[in-house]
């Protein structure tokens, strides 16, 4: 059946990607910034005036909603549509200033704010199949928050059109908005129980007909340094400087593999994402990423055998080093409920695309909402060069989304 779509899509991102949403990996509150209730706020109205009666925010500022089933059946399983609202905290997201670059050829793109900023094809390989497509970009001196507000547009469009076309047979539908997932807390206070669901999906992949099973497994690592600290005009033979001592871990971390500048596809790596203190204490902040969680424990060894191996020169000083938990692949589980990819490579292919399951060096809200009770892969929202000045997506492969997600819910109701 060829679904008759009426796209608003285009519109919804132009609007959202205006509204400020950057989150704060400093921030001790949740979410992490106010301004993130900005865009949950303008889609609770939305879903609202669609006629969906139950949409709202919550406390934490995650939007809830639900779509009725619209079929006979009472055993379609219930499934749930996620996207982030907030942007990377590694550009700014405010004031942008899309810019839609109509019919592109396979040029060059030079974003008018900012011309040092350019879109090269032998950079972003992807653009050469957007031949005759419609690509939106930033003006050069922000983000776009493509990354995800693609995918929440495009989740938008998806409600909408279920909403003034019956033929279009789903079972129940809920609708997950999350705040601060760029910075990794995004389902940190999701009431499992609350949204009812059997199954999920992200919308917040890259490339055309793309689905993601696979992540990272993450953790986080704290190593904090204690120094020895004293007068300068006095600490011939006593002084050890906690910023010299950390300088020297970071400086003997490997530098020809097991970093995120020297791998691909499933090797490992180890990240030092911030340092912070002074003379005295020196905090160094890491992340750990390997498909499993023997490639965790891994590097973490080797991190750890590096500090000891630095520290050992100090006789005064001593340090801390602190493992977290951040998310773990979510195959682990996905693979135990095989259907949830079927189908969703089964809609893909109904959209006219030809699927291609692969492996994410990230993770998603997904990642975390599958150990919790809801297996959730990760499907196409088309945005690319994420968390940079050169971030875009096409308008075209937004629209093929959101016919993905019409004919996955289709798929599930027709299964049942």
């Amino acid at each position: 059946m060829e679904i008759k779509i009426n796209h608003t899509v285009t519109d919804r991102f132009l609007k959202y990607v205006k509204i400020d949403t950057q989150s704060d990996p400093t921030s001790t509150s949740f979410p992490s910034t106010e301004k993130q209730k900005d865009l949950a706020k303008v889609l609770v109205s939305e879903l609202l005036d669609m006629g969906i009666e139950d949409a709202h925010m919550d406390e934490f500022g995650y939007v809830y909603a639900t779509i009725p089933a619209n079929t006979l059946k009472t055993d379609v399983p219930v499934i749930c549509f996620c996207s982030h609202m907030d942007t990377s905290p590694d550009c700014t997201g405010k004031n942008v200033n899309p810019q839609i670059h109509y019919n592109y050829q396979g040029k060059e793109i030079i974003l008018p704010n900012d011309t040092s900023q350019i879109l090269r094809p032998e950079e972003h390989p992807e653009l050469k199949n957007q031949i005759g497509n419609d690509i939106i970009t930033t003006d050069g001196t922000t983000l776009l928050g493509a990354d995800n507000k693609a995918g929440v547009a495009e989740i938008m469009d998806a409600v909408y059109n279920m909403t003034i076309n019956k033929e279009i047979k789903h079972g129940k539908i809920r609708i997950l908005f999350t705040p601060d997932e760029e910075i990794g807390h995004g389902v940190d206070h999701v009431n499992i129980q609350k949204l009812g669901a059997a199954y999920a999906y992200t919308v917040d992949g890259e490339t055309l007909g793309t689905m993601e099973d696979e992540t990272f497994s993450a953790d986080g690592v704290l190593v904090t340094i204690k120094g020895f600290n004293i007068h300068p005009g006095f600490a011939k033979g006593k002084l050890q400087n906690a910023n010299k001592i950390a300088a020297e871990i970071i400086s003997q971390l490997p530098k020809d593999n097991f970093s995120p500048e020297t791998t691909q596809d499933k090797e490992p790596f180890i990240h030092p994402v911030s340092i912070s203190g002074n003379g005295d204490e020196t905090k160094i902040n890491f992340i750990i990423r390997a498909f499993t969680e023997e490639g965790l424990l891994e590097m973490e060894r080797l991190l750890e055998s590096i500090v000891k191996k630095v520290m050992a020169n100090y006789n005064r000083s001593k340090y801390s080093f602190v493992v977290t938990e951040q998310y773990r692949n979510m195959k682990k589980i996905l693979d135990h409920h095989p259907e949830v990819v079927e189908n969703a490579m089964e809609a893909m292919k109904r959209s006219g695309l030809n699927p291609l399951k692969r492996s994410i060096r990230g993770g998603t809200d997904g990642s975390r909402l599958s150990f919790i009770g809801l297996p959730c892969p990760n499907i196409f929202a088309g945005e690319h060069a994420f968390h940079s000045t050169l971030e875009w997506v096409s308008i075209q492969d937004m629209k093929k989304a959101v016919e993905t997600i019409l004919n996955l819910s289709m798929i599930w109701e027709e299964k049942a």
